[in-house]
């Protein structure tokens, strides 16, 4: 199981050239354009070996927990990511299933952007099972999607940053059903989504690593 980014430093992503080197090609995966685990990873590995970006961000929209504090419109940086319907009951085996890594560290991104951070669960499925929800629990998340923590693995498998922008359309433990709810907020959450990306993008966009 390849390691987390917990470990990794900006430095680690650079070329080895001195001084580091800017983010010029960045890389846009749009979650509701590519849904579920499979083809997220298929289409960053595939991108990733076509464009070598220096930098993947994963525009998309989740899943909210009000008891977590998300609301309607929100949009996250993911702090960390991890599945929450691989269940491998076998020591060592539990916790490649889960796959927990840590997103790319960009304190001075979420300050300056004012976004609010938060873990991030992956799962195939729009509804929660019981299973699902007590792994979601376990893994502490804020929000959840279905293609998060794919992007995670390739990203740290082909050594590129990542980064998630995740904007949540439903409360999962809300009143409302989900799939209920997630169609009646999409067009203006995904608005507000496109904004964020925007201006995530022009931040990013000529920094270095360490300036994020």
């Amino acid at each position: 199981m390849a390691p987390p980014h917990d470990d990794k430093t900006a430095a680690e992503f650079n070329d080895g050239s001195t001084p580091e080197r800017r983010i010029s090609n960045i890389l846009f995966i749009i979650g509701v354009d590519c849904v579920g685990t499979v083809s997220a990873s298929l289409l960053t590995y595939a991108s990733i070996q076509a464009l070598r970006p220096d930098l993947i961000i994963n525009a998309g929209t989740c899943g909210g927990f009000k008891e977590k504090g998300a609301s309607i419109g929100d949009v996250f940086l993911a702090s960390d990511v991890a599945f929450h319907d691989r269940r491998i009951p076998i020591p060592v085996f539990d916790l490649y299933g889960v796959g927990t890594r840590q997103a790319f560290f960009t304190p001075n991104l979420a300050k300056e952007l004012n976004l609010k951070v938060g873990k991030l669960s992956t799962g195939d499925s729009l509804d929660m099972s019981p299973h699902d929800e007590a792994a979601i629990v376990a893994n502490d998340a804020t929000v959840k999607d279905m293609e998060g923590a794919a992007i995670a693995y390739v990203a740290d498998l082909l050594k590129v940053p990542a980064i998630f922008l995740k904007a949540v359309t439903d409360i999962v433990d809300g009143d409302k059903p989900t799939a209920e709810e997630f169609l009646e907020n999409l067009a203006a959450v995904a608005a507000a989504l496109d904004q964020a990306a925007a201006r995530v993008v022009d931040f990013v966009n000529g920094k270095r690593y360490s300036e994020l």
